[in-house]
């Protein structure tokens, strides 16, 4: 038996991966073990707890691959401060003595890093390197059900890559085409999140959510200044507008002065029209540069399946344009598309690339539903709800989704945590807050009560797989909430005179459909289809709900509130549940109500994590 621990750092979301003979075992990203979002750090957290998963120590590993090559990236950083010279001077001074101290030297970082986790880990040629958007595309397209596939892969930047085109065919994948930094998709749309007053490299979410409450006022000029974009999806961007190369920020004066604002300062501007605007035109140019490019590249190679990675593939509203254009007859994404699932990329591709070996369960997703986390056993659960000091009771599991089955239907939020973790940023149904989507305040309150976030953020519905057709426009499967499909007509409630009248934030409180906590004012979801295979018991749980109220729907969010990590443990699951007016949570088979609990053991949650 061979292991192959794959790693990924230093950047954002650290993570590491476990496979065993090709196989899938575990992967976690650090940030939830040390609390700390998008946590870039070196993941001894995540890399213990996938050596503990499987009874091994690091020592028994085979081979360790690392999923960037360091050298390769201070080339770039270099060329691109000498191409710049003498501007970014600054950016310059910062970057060259952290990159001279600790990051041109990573292989003897990351080899100390090991053996602190091991003192008899001693083989340095266990440690390996991948490349940046290879382990990307391995990431995408070994776990997928396709013999065959074009793997697009497009994120900020790699080492130089930004938007690579790879196929895939059996064990084999090679990169085929590549687009150069400065020229990059991703740091595109990283430029408007922060030009609209959101974090980079976090809040590239948000402005898609706000997107839908605009209108494309601005793709012409940014299709005419910003980018020059072929009918490929291949495109240049024009540097005088932008800072990210050498500068300390991603926009400059000449970016501001065309569009005739500063960017916006969080913490004293509040959104305005103008930033909704803004973020449907990027996202338009966005959508616009994926379908260019997905057409051209089924023209040129003729495969029926797409295979998507890199941070702009969790864009679920562009992924779910090509899906609605029917380019392909099938696309698969890489849950953990971004930098957490490199590290399972690095791993799987070292397999099967550099080892030779076969993929052995073609045609089915071998991601396992991305439950690849942690997981607490019924007894580690009651020990530490006792030693907490929460009052629940305990109940076998067809109890727990009957009362948990009536708490939604009767308006209820519930914290819901079970089985193993998910690996990702999205909560599928174990590490998820669960609400009643036919409620016309559940979105709001969600957002302002239990979440502490912005009100205009949508949330995804889960719905069981076999009533998708009846209530969205969509057939195929998205069990990991990466497409967006409108909600059926037969759904939809007609607008009066005076709603049709409203526009941008001023929607938000429209009922628009019958579930109407889960409908973007755009009459969208961002779609996750449960199945008695993906899900059993999250299966389960929506089954009895729809039984009661005819509805097979739930408001799923993650358990988490803003700036949160998603929980990892019955501790973090009940300092959330105390910390916001969730009103039940439900860990395992053990039940606890809000009102049940010592009022001393509430705590000011709001303050425990910075805001991203």
């Amino acid at each position: 038996m061979t292991y192959v621990l794959g790693i990924s750092a230093f950047y954002h979301d650290s993570a590491a991966s476990l496979i065993k003979d090709g196989k899938i075992i575990s992967a976690a990203q650090e940030e939830r073990f040390t609390r700390k979002k998008y946590d870039s750090s070196f993941p001894t957290n995540a890399i213990n707890f996938v050596l503990n998963f499987s009874n091994i120590k690091l020592n028994e590993v085979d081979h360790i691959v690392f999923y960037e090559k360091p050298f390769l990236k201070f080339e770039r950083l270099l060329e691109t401060y000498v191409a710049f010279a003498p501007r970014g001077f600054q950016s310059f001074s910062k970057a060259m003595p952290v990159w001279l101290k600790e990051k041109l030297f990573q292989k003897k970082f990351i080899f100390d890093n090991l053996k602190g986790i091991d003192g008899t880990f001693k083989d340095e040629t266990k440690l390996l390197f991948s490349e940046h958007h290879l382990s990307h595309a391995a990431s995408a397209f070994y776990p997928s059900p396709f013999e065959e596939a074009i793997i697009l892969t497009t994120d900020g930047v790699g080492e130089w890559a930004t938007t690579t085109v790879s196929i895939g065919k059996k064990n084999n994948l090679e990169i085929k085409k590549e687009l150069h930094f400065p020229h990059s998709l991703g740091l595109l749309y990283s430029a408007f999140t922060y030009y609209t007053g959101f974090k980079v490299n976090s809040g590239e979410y948000k402005l898609m959510g706000l997107a839908p409450y605009g209108k494309p006022l601005y793709v012409d000029k940014i299709l005419k200044n910003l980018i020059n974009l072929k009918d490929d999806g291949t495109f240049i961007l024009d540097q005088k507008y932008f800072n990210y190369s050498t500068g300390l920020t991603m926009t400059n004066e000449n970016f501001h002065n065309l569009f005739g604002e500063k960017p916006r300062k969080p913490d004293i501007e509040k959104i305005t029209q103008f930033h909704m605007d803004i973020a449907a035109s990027i996202q338009n140019v966005t959508e616009k540069i994926m379908l260019s490019l997905a057409k051209s590249l089924k023209k040129e190679y003729g495969i029926p399946n797409l295979c998507l990675a890199g941070g702009v593939a969790l864009n679920c509203v562009a992924n779910g344009k090509i899906l609605q254009e029917k380019i392909f007859e099938n696309i698969w994404v890489q849950p953990a598309a971004g930098d957490a699932g490199g590290s399972l990329g690095a791993a799987l591709a070292y397999w099967h690339i550099d080892l030779g070996k076969e993929r052995k369960e073609i045609y089915k997703d071998n991601m396992c539903g991305s439950y690849l986390g942690n997981e607490f056993k019924e007894n580690e659960i009651i020990k530490k709800l006792d030693e907490i000091g929460a009052d629940y009771q305990k109940f076998d599991q067809e109890d727990i989704i009957e009362k948990t089955a009536n708490d939604l239907a009767d308006g209820k939020a519930v914290g819901w945590f079970q089985g193993r973790m998910e690996f990702g940023p999205r909560a599928l149904g174990n590490r998820s807050i669960l609400g009643d989507p036919r409620s016309d305040t559940m979105q709001k309150n969600l957002n302002l009560k239990v979440k502490y976030r912005e009100s205009f953020r949508p949330f995804a519905p889960s719905i069981l797989r076999e009533d998708l057709n009846d209530w969205f426009e969509m057939k195929t499967d998205s069990p990991y909430m990466l497409f967006v499909s409108n909600i059926k007509k037969k759904r939809t409630l007609e607008l009066t005179n005076e709603q049709k009248k409203l526009f941008g934030i001023d929607l938000l409180n429209v009922k628009k459909s019958e579930i109407p906590a889960v409908t973007h004012v755009d009459y969208s979801a961002r779609i996750q289809t449960v199945s008695k295979e993906s899900n059993p018991l999250y299966y389960k749980l929506i089954k009895k709900f729809k039984e009661k109220t005819n509805c097979p729907v739930l408001v799923n969010t993650s358990f988490n509130i803003r700036g949160e990590p998603i929980v990892h443990t019955p501790e973090e699951a009940f300092k959330c549940f105390m910390g916001t007016e969730l009103d039940v949570l439900v860990v395992g088979n053990c039940y606890l109500t809000k009102t049940d609990q010592d009022l001393n053991l509430k705590s000011n949650y709001t303050n425990n994590f910075e805001l991203d």
